[in-house]
């Protein structure tokens, strides 16, 4: 199965509230540190513009939720879960993440929640 972790960046070099990308897993993925530093990482691949674009987005918080608003549409997808906060039947894929001595290791892509219904 090959290394589930692999490390992308430092932690310092990624800017706050700004989105970046890398290849993970063979997948672009986005990847966000937020003002708490705390570091998010989604499929780079808006399905509403359907282009490579969510890491270009806008970093903000809707109530206590950190979303990154799409580029192109203005979508909002939380960054904790890849839901879509217009469109909830949307769900951009979610990675595992985990910074040890300041690199960012990303892993693989989280399994949806399961849903009612």
């Amino acid at each position: 199965m090959g290394t589930e972790w692999e490390p992308v960046c430092r932690l310092v070099e990624l800017e706050v509230d700004r989105g970046a990308t890398a290849l993970v897993h063979g997948q672009a993925v986005a990847i966000f540190r937020t003002d708490d530093d705390q570091v998010r990482v989604l499929g780079n691949y808006d399905p509403f513009a359907k282009a490579s674009a969510l890491a270009r987005g806008i970093v903000g918080v809707r109530g206590d939720v950190p979303f990154v608003a799409s580029p192109l549409h203005r979508h909002a997808f939380d960054l904790r879960t890849g839901e879509c906060l217009d469109d909830p039947h949307v769900v951009v894929p979610v990675y595992e993440v985990r910074v040890v001595d300041g690199v960012v290791l990303v892993g693989l892509r989280r399994l949806p929640e399961a849903s009612a219904g």
